[in-house]
């Protein structure tokens, strides 16, 4: 076998062992990606939108395929993640991403493939809400529970939060006899959302609390903390938006100053994070390395600059629009530096040990 042919077979191995150990919580590139394009164009940045919204489809359409191809070959390891609580709650990701980039493309004027992507993710977030908690934590023999708890629960939140986003975005183009239940849906999701906040919150809580504390514990996805926090305000501002409905009626002054709290609490919780952060890194002196996790830090930040534009437009604060247009600027650097070192960690890991080497 000649040198080109075992580069061949390398590359091939090293993929199939990638998708293998493909994490579940990779569409939170997909969430990342959109959610900044959303801003931008917001912003009136419509070239740099379109590119992120680029990177946005391709991500979704590639690690949706990979996650098929796992399913097929390595059903045992999925299983395994569905089974894992600090992996399992990666897979409220395909939800929140699917919600994003539907948002992101009616904003595109593709409000039908808004629609579809809805009804996907409203089908998988009623099948995953009930199987994730129940293999992950309530059906483990294994107790207490607490002690698994961990930031990535906070993207179960984000995942309800995420379907009324998008049920509130297409409301205005549907059809009077479907707005109802658009509303109903959006209304539902948000409520749904903040009680698993809460709920979610009281583990994650106990966990820091009752078992000690080690740097590598601190893992990026406690800042969906923050992002949790901050689609809440998102999703409350286009519910308040909605047109009239008995659902929205009912909850439209609730869901207005809710929304207030929240942005003032997604705020708060900011430097906390930071302050986190520079505890494990600096004075702990854990590198700082690509890991698909970075992603769950990107899009808090994105999510907190638009769920800041937007609610600083509809409810007339400025001061707040200002704040949320500054953090999208950090949520643009912080991802163009997050996917350079995707990049430079896929050539690392499935390219340059795979390429021959001359005279061998």
């Amino acid at each position: 076998m000649d040198t080109a042919t075992d580069a061949r077979h390398s590359f091939g191995s090293r993929a199939l062992q990638a998708v293998r150990t493909l994490t579940p919580g990779y569409f939170a590139l997909t969430m990342a990606s959109g959610i900044i394009s959303v801003g931008l164009e917001l912003e009136g940045f419509h070239v740099l939108s379109l590119a992120l919204l680029a990177v946005c489809v391709l991500s979704y359409l590639v690690i949706l395929v990979l996650s098929l191809v796992r399913l097929a070959r390595f059903p045992e390891d999925m299983r395994g993640d569905f089974l894992d609580p600090g992996r399992a709650f990666g897979f409220f990701t395909f939800i929140a991403g699917t919600n994003v980039l539907g948002t992101r493309l009616g904003m595109a004027g593709w409000q039908g493939t808004t629609a579809v992507l809805l009804v996907v993710a409203v089908l998988a977030w009623v099948v995953l809400g009930y199987v994730v908690p129940w293999t992950a934590v309530l059906g483990r023999s294994e107790r207490p529970v607490v002690k698994d708890a961990n930031g990535s629960w906070f993207i179960w939140c984000v995942a309800s939060q995420s379907v009324a986003v998008a049920a509130a975005s297409i409301e205005p183009l549907a059809a009077p006899d479907w707005r109802a239940a658009l509303a109903l849906v959006a209304v539902v999701a948000w409520s749904v959302g903040l009680i698993l906040y809460a709920a979610v919150g009281i583990f994650v809580s106990l966990r820091l609390m009752t078992y000690p504390i080690r740097p590598q514990d601190l893992r990026p996805q406690y800042f969906v903390a923050m992002g949790a926090m901050a689609i809440s305000v998102l999703a409350g501002a286009r519910i308040v938006e909605m047109a009239g409905a008995p659902m929205v009626d009912a909850t439209r002054g609730l869901v207005a100053g809710a929304s207030v709290v929240f942005w003032s609490f997604a705020s708060w919780l900011f430097p906390v994070l930071l302050a986190a952060g520079w505890w494990r890194h600096v004075v702990h002196k854990v590198p700082l390395s690509y890991e698909p996790g970075l992603w769950s830090v990107i899009f808090p930040l994105g999510m907190y600059a638009v769920a800041g534009i937007y609610l600083g437009r509809a409810d007339q604060l400025p001061l707040v629009a200002a704040i949320g247009r500054i953090e999208l600027w950090l949520a643009v650097a912080a991802f163009l530096a997050t996917f350079a070192g995707m990049l430079w960690h896929l050539w690392g890991t499935l390219l340059a040990s795979s390429l021959p080497r001359s005279g061998t």
